[in-house]
């Protein structure tokens, strides 16, 4: 059975994304509220489609809901960029290089919960290439406008996907 290893390093950030120290998976989502960055791709298909994943149940997070397309940590000493291809091969099997079109930042905000604070860098990019999910995930599918509106609020996503679907995309 696969889970996270909790002891894992993550950098821990200032607001404007600067590493200001160190800490365990563990200790970033145990409660701590140490601000760590993660990247986070929302991949549209040509027909204004949003590719989402679903968790695994193994994950010590959300399990089972489905999520942003890409969404993964920053390691220590690992630039954003070089996170976003990273997760993006090991996610999705695709290569950022080989999209047409390039992943462009929307945003980067800070998402807290009850347990973690993250800073979270938000890219974009639409392309036609098929998504092969890894066995990191259970699976993923393009998901119409209508349908994410309709199941925001009904358990089905995450709530950081849903807070940052309608803070980026909400309005028409």
């Amino acid at each position: 059975m696969n889970h996270d290893n909790s002891e894992e390093i993550f950098p821990v950030v200032d607001e404007s994304g600067r590493v200001i120290g160190r800490a365990t998976r563990g200790e970033c989502h145990g409660g701590a509220m140490l601000l760590h960055p993660v990247v986070h791709l929302h991949l549209f298909d040509p027909q204004g489609c949003l590719y989402l994943q679903r968790r695994p149940r193994w994950k010590d997070i959300q399990p089972g809901r489905w999520d942003t397309a890409v969404g993964g940590h920053v390691d220590y000493g690992e630039e954003v960029t070089e996170a976003l291809e990273r997760e993006v091969r090991e996610e999705l099997g695709l290569q950022l290089s080989s999209m047409p079109g390039s992943p462009r930042l929307l945003r980067r905000y800070v998402f807290e919960s009850d347990r973690e604070r993250e800073l979270v860098n938000v890219y974009t990019v639409v392309s036609d290439c098929t998504p092969v999910p890894s066995s990191e995930l259970d699976g993923g599918r393009f998901w119409r406008r209508d349908e994410i509106l309709q199941s925001i609020g009904q358990g089905v996503f995450t709530p950081n996907f849903e807070h940052e679907y309608m803070m980026l995309f909400g309005e028409d």
